[in-house]
């Protein structure tokens, strides 16, 4: 049998893929936006609905960075809205493990769980930003090789607290008033080095026992925590070679946690374009990607790399001569880490630039693009189930350009073709994320009220 392939609806949000000037856009903080992306996701059985988090509105040269004003609302609170209006759907959020604690967030996943009938999903992201953590109390308190050692046991501090009901500790019996075995249902103990925390937890056991945990990270520390932890991975890789290669390297850690390929699943994220014709497909893909890089986002863009002013230079004309400032303050603020080599990454790209003979917007709209899958709905079909079967990925995250009815032609045109294919669902079979996901039921970890 063929894999099946997962899909999952990103919600764009804030950022250099979705076109918000274009008039077809809508709002992305209006509810009704939220609600038409998820029922259409659920309408061509999709997995998972996916909203991505902001703490911050990032800041260029000093002001507010047009790509982000349109709103960041806060994500569990629009998850906890859509479990009503969606009946199968999964509903994952990015929630960042930094500026959180593990009960406040533990909490509120359970309960999201139990509203969602089993359908909760947790990325898990950290920043070592201090620009973002002036937004809370701690602030940028936490060193970034702190970062997944804080989220690693907050991983495992989260589980504990899930795990802390037994799962038969609810009898309500109105017959003799006894409503819960035990005395100390959900008590719970943990010390450790980042977080030490002692009570009794607030939720009763939820249908998944552990939401659905996902993870984005891709350095080496991030490989290992995924493959330690979590349950699906967001990875940026495009192409079928470093698909592959991605796929392989994560999948070959898992044994050493006791587990199998099948208990991680790998999901780029991935753009799509769509025409009646491969040609009308490709010149549809030309212009959406000359309206998200416009002139002046290709500057910003390359400002970020360069890391100092570049306002006076033509956008399609010939990148910096000299090599970007490592030395100075951040011209970016919120967009940390993007380029671990800036000076070996200008050097790649003005070796692109030269070879292709790109300006500078066009250099930043090729070395920018996600992985897009371009063509007609038969092509498309075709590609993303020979990058699955080829275990480039098990499935794809999809980042519509346009909010909120950008995934409505995938649903359409491609999905019946993807089911004619027989690799990917006609039905729901399940009612948890879990077992849309084909991961086994969540197994207890901890003893409860371990310390």
């Amino acid at each position: 049998m063929p894999k099946q392939i997962i899909l999952a609806a990103h919600f764009p949000g804030v950022n250099n893929t979705t076109v918000w000037s274009d008039p077809a856009s809508g709002s992305h903080i209006d509810f009704a936006s939220f609600v038409h992306l998820a029922r259409t996701a659920e309408r061509g059985r999709f997995d998972f609905f996916f909203l991505a988090e902001g703490l911050r509105l990032r800041e260029q040269r000093g002001r507010i960075h047009d790509l982000d004003v349109v709103g960041r609302p806060d994500t569990l609170t629009v998850l906890a809205a859509l479990a009503a209006v969606t009946t199968h759907l999964g509903l994952a959020g990015t929630l960042n493990t930094t500026f959180r604690e593990p009960y406040e967030l533990a909490r509120q996943l359970a309960t999201l769980d139990h509203l969602s009938a089993g359908r909760a999903a947790w990325n898990v992201v950290t920043t070592s930003d201090a620009f973002t953590g002036e937004n809370f109390r701690r602030g940028g308190y936490l060193d970034r090789s702190l970062r997944y050692e804080r989220a690693a046991e907050f991983v495992r501090v989260a589980r504990r607290l899930w795990e802390s009901w037994p799962a038969d500790a609810v009898v309500g019996d109105r017959a003799t008033g006894r409503y819960v075995r035990g005395a100390d249902p959900g008590v719970f103990a943990h010390h450790g080095d980042q977080f030490d925390i002692a009570g009794h937890f607030t939720v009763p056991r939820s249908p998944q026992l552990h939401p659905v945990i996902l993870q984005a990270g891709d350095s080496p520390e991030g490989r290992e925590f995924a493959a330690s932890s979590a349950d699906a991975i967001f990875s940026r890789h495009g192409t079928l070679a470093e698909g592959r290669e991605f796929y392989r390297d994560v999948k070959a850690r898992l044994s050493r946690y006791g587990r199998t390929p099948d208990d991680l699943k790998i999901i780029p994220g991935a753009t799509f374009v769509l025409g009646d014709t491969d040609a009308e497909a490709q010149e549809r893909a030309h212009h959406i990607r000359r309206q998200q890089v416009s002139p002046q986002t290709a500057i910003l863009l390359l400002e970020q790399l360069w890391n100092r002013d570049l306002s006076g230079y033509d956008p399609d004309g010939p990148l910096p001569a000299e090599d970007p400032a490592t030395d100075a303050a951040a011209v970016s603020r919120g967009r940390a880490g993007m380029y671990p080599d800036p000076v070996g990454t200008a050097r790649r790209w003005r070796a692109l630039a030269g070879e292709k003979g790109l300006g500078i917007r066009d250099l930043v709209i090729e070395v920018t693009g996600r992985q897009s899958f371009v063509g007609t709905p038969q092509r498309v079909a075709e590609q993303m189930d020979h990058f699955v079967q080829s275990d480039a990925a098990d499935g794809f995250i999809l980042v519509p350009h346009l909010t909120p009815g950008g995934l409505d032609e995938f649903v359409d045109r491609v999905v019946p073709l993807l089911q004619e294919r027989g690799v990917f669902r006609t039905e729901y079979t399940g009612t948890t994320l879990r077992e849309h996901l084909g991961l086994r039921a969540a197994r207890p970890v901890t003893r409860v009220g371990a310390a």
